[in-house]
């Protein structure tokens, strides 16, 4: 008998190995599909992953994008974007984006709070299969300019 099984004779006669060959059929088959949707994911890849934004001045509102493309072979959905404090908004696409067209995420960033070199993240949440994403951006914040009067 394959695979050493040793089955008393009643339940050979009960068919009861027929159905134990019919289950392993089933899981060879339900395991291949679950082979074959590991690799029908969308997959995220941004142009930059960091941008550097130089000098700014305290008050200032910076708005810059991420820029990414969906390589992989089903729509991509970001579900979510988290930020790093409440001075950072980020924007996700409202629309999946289907393989091989490209998404936006909108930024901005308000630097009245912060001073000094500042090091942001910003972490997408999607269906793809390289999700969670980061990307970041660097700055250095100085002083507000005085108004003349």
């Amino acid at each position: 008998m394959p695979y050493g099984l040793i089955l008393p004779l009643s339940l050979k006669s009960q068919g009861f190995f027929i159905f134990g060959m019919r289950y392993r059929i089933h899981l060879i088959l339900l395991f291949s599909s679950f082979i074959c949707s590991a690799y029908s994911q969308p997959v995220i890849k941004f142009d930059k992953t960091i941008q550097r934004l130089g000098f700014v001045h305290q008050g200032d509102t910076l708005k810059f994008e991420y820029t990414f493309t969906n390589t992989g072979n089903q729509p991509l959905v970001v579900s979510e974007t988290k930020v790093t404090c409440g001075c950072t908004i980020a924007e996700k696409p409202t629309h999946p984006v289907n393989p091989g067209q490209e998404g936006v995420i909108k930024v901005r960033f308000n630097t009245t709070p912060a001073i000094d070199r500042q090091d942001r993240t910003v972490i997408i949440i999607s269906n793809a299969s390289n999700s969670p994403s980061v990307v970041r951006f660097k700055c250095v914040v100085l002083k507000a300019k005085k108004e003349k009067k």
